[in-house]
């Protein structure tokens, strides 16, 4: 029998089984999860908060912009993207009298997250923190919590939490609203199907294997994803990603877009596909390398790309079109041999101050 200490690490082990689990968390929070998020969505839109405010840190920010479009589409109200040095670090005290503050965070430990929150709700704000950890000191300090059930998560790129964090959300902006959160429902079967096809992703990702840098793009609920994509694509493969909303890329950085620059595209099946058009037809005029991850007819008519499922509406599309690019990144680091469980300088949790 071989000594275990001798025998050698898979690189992207836990990383590829943690992408794995994302159908079974899924479930887990439509059946364990939801009716806890409705009951707490219940109470909040009872003392009518007037405007929300989400506060987070890297790949939790990204699932704290996509609960910002969620409010204002689906709520009408006003959202924004707290910055937690006003508070911290400037010592500001603003009156958050009934705005209701949300922190996400997947292990809730990091202290500038704490400390902004326990201000928050000094200030008279309506704090709920959503983490993957229940026992956390941001959970202690929030007046609710929502607990994402996603398990323990070892590799350093957060996957599976962030879709969990996403459908939580998304079941929060229902319960707000009284909805029944029913567009999450086929999501599990759905995203099985999507990590199946992993064959497919491989094949992509020999386009960037040896790429110098990339430009992902997207509008609406897709721009979350872009932001998410360049995080995992640089904390994996070390290539610098550059994430832009279609309407920014327009205003100057499309400059930097030729026939050898990558340029990935998000295409939701909706309103932000629709808005993400004149963009595709400008990169495609400049001749660039043009990925979709979009419907089957979008995908045919870039240079190559990756078709998600059909019908499925708009505001939990966000949910899938990170899944393959999940993939993406761990296909590509694992083709310029690094290891994407454990990226260079980092650390699981991020102790800010």
């Amino acid at each position: 029998m071989s000594d275990p200490q001798t025998v050698p690490t898979v690189p992207g082990r836990i990383m590829a089984a943690e992408m794995a689990e994302q159908p079974a968390v899924l479930q887990r929070i439509l059946d364990e999860g939801a009716p806890r998020i409705r009951e707490i969505a219940a109470e909040i839109a009872s003392r009518g908060p007037r405007f929300v405010l989400l506060t987070a840190r890297g790949t939790s920010d990204n699932a704290a912009l996509y609960a910002k479009y969620l409010i204002e589409i689906l709520l009408g109200k006003p959202a924004g993207l707290t910055s937690m040095s006003t508070t911290t670090a400037y010592g500001a005290e603003p009156d958050l009298t009934d705005v209701l503050v949300i922190t996400v965070s997947q292990s809730g430990g990091s202290p500038d997250l704490v400390a902004s929150t326990r201000a928050a709700r000094e200030a008279g704000a309506i704090t709920l923190a959503v983490t993957n950890n229940a026992a956390s000191p941001l959970a202690e300090v929030s007046e609710f919590h929502i607990d994402v059930l996603a398990g323990p998560e070892k590799a350093l790129p957060a996957t599976k939490t962030y879709t969990a964090e996403l459908l939580a959300l998304y079941l929060l902006v229902e319960g707000l609203r009284g909805g029944d959160g029913a567009a999450a429902e086929d999501l599990p079967g759905l995203a099985a199907g999507i990590l199946a096809r992993q064959g497919e992703v491989r094949a992509l990702a020999e386009r960037y294997r040896f790429a110098q840098r990339l430009v992902i793009t997207s509008r609406g609920y897709g721009y979350p994803t872009a932001r998410e994509a360049a995080l995992k694509l640089m904390e994996t493969t070390y290539i610098p990603a550059s994430p832009f909303s279609g309407a920014d890329l327009l205003h100057g950085p499309l400059a930097m877009v030729d026939n050898v620059s990558p340029v990935i595209a998000i295409v939701p099946d909706g309103k932000g596909g629709e808005a993400l058009q004149p963009v595709l037809d400008r990169l495609r005029g400049r001749g660039a390398d043009l990925v979709v991850i979009g419907q089957q007819a979008q995908v045919d008519a870039a240079s190559a790309g990756f078709a998600l499922p059909s019908g499925v509406p708009e505001e939990v599309q966000t949910i899938l079109e990170i899944l393959p690019l999940q993939l993406l990144a761990y296909e590509v680091t694992i083709a310029r041999g690094q290891d994407p469980d454990a990226p260079r300088a980092l650390a699981k949790v991020t102790e800010t101050h």
